[in-house]
């Protein structure tokens, strides 16, 4: 037999297995890997979207937290993982965008180690003050920031995370200065905020609205270009001060190398859940838009926001922890 005809086979018997093992898929449990603690925004989604995976694919669909790292723990373990479609990532973009700008010591490159699945949500991120500032809008803030530039400080969940850039973008935008105040997490920059020991944030409405609804912070815009359909008569920091933007999104990946039809499926499975009546309540019951998407809309996105926050990192300085 030639070594032609041998490889020829070769290939046909590695593509009938490859066609096999898609139509077989699944027969056994998906983990779906969180590389944040239980109980963030990213968790949430994941919980909703395994919940009704479970139900359409016939297979148990789990979560997995593997916090760490900045997010890189847990995704660096879906980039080494089989791509066999039974171990995805879901994350929110600062992992994968904005981390290999900031940290130079990567366990995993991006986007090359990972198989874009699909966009799943934006979350309304918000500029939220404690009420101490008397300030009702983004314009008052400003003029209350100059008036007063010793006066402010502002919270976040560590340096380089989607609050210190958006702070940082602020600033240099509104021509202020503000005390910048790194916290190892979102949830304690949110309570000190409120608490007034910082006195503004630029975090995800899943974390601020709450404390917005009981009086303790105030809100004074979304940070997107566009204003939020869930809060439509809240305005954007954009306009106020042209072209800002401050967008956050969740996707899910699988490592690099993912078959097509795994991928294709994969995709459909999770638009089909994100449909769902009761997984968009869920979503906006936590200030979280819901997006439907094809892989390659998740690829031309990665990509473009990975460009964009490198630039922004290199221009405000920003250093990680």
């Amino acid at each position: 037999m030639s070594n032609c005809l041998s490889r020829t086979l070769a290939a046909l018997v590695l593509c009938a297995s490859a066609q096999a093992a898609s139509a077989a898929y699944p027969d056994k449990p998906i983990t779906l890997v969180v590389p944040w603690a239980p109980g963030g925004s990213t968790d949430i989604i994941a919980r909703a979207i395994g919940q009704q995976l479970t139900t359409s694919m016939g297979q148990q669909v789990l979560v997995e937290n593997r916090a760490g790292a900045s997010g890189n723990l847990g995704a660096g373990l879906v980039a080494k993982a089989k791509p066999d479609g039974y171990t995805v990532l879901i994350d929110t973009m600062t992992t994968l965008a904005v981390n290999p700008a900031l940290m130079a010591n990567m366990p995993f490159k991006a986007p090359e180690d990972f198989t874009p699945i699909a966009l799943i949500a934006n979350v309304v991120n918000t500029m939220v003050v404690n009420p101490s500032v008397p300030a009702k809008t983004v314009r008052e803030f400003i003029a209350y920031a100059k008036a007063n530039p010793t006066k402010l400080a502002y919270a976040s969940a560590g340096n380089g995370s989607t609050n210190h850039l958006a702070a940082e973008m602020f600033k240099r935008a509104a021509g202020i200065e503000m005390l910048h105040v790194p916290y190892k997490g979102g949830a304690p920059a949110v309570a000190d905020t409120a608490a007034n020991q910082t006195q503004v944030l630029f975090s995800a409405g899943t974390q601020t609205l709450p404390h917005v609804k009981s009086g303790r912070l105030n809100l004074l815009a979304v940070t997107e270009p566009q204003r939020s359909a869930l809060l439509p008569d809240v305005p954007t920091v954009a306009e106020t001060l042209p072209g800002f933007n401050m967008s956050v999104w969740y996707a899910a990946y699988g490592p690099a190398g993912m078959p097509r039809a795994l991928v294709e499926r994969l995709n459909a499975e999770i638009n089909k859940a994100l449909a769902m009546p009761e997984v968009r309540a869920r979503m906006d019951s936590i200030g979280v838009d819901v997006v439907q998407s094809t892989p390659e809309q998740l690829a031309s996105t990665l990509l473009k926001d990975s460009e964009r926050y490198a630039k922004m990192i290199k221009d405000l300085d920003i250093k990680a922890d």
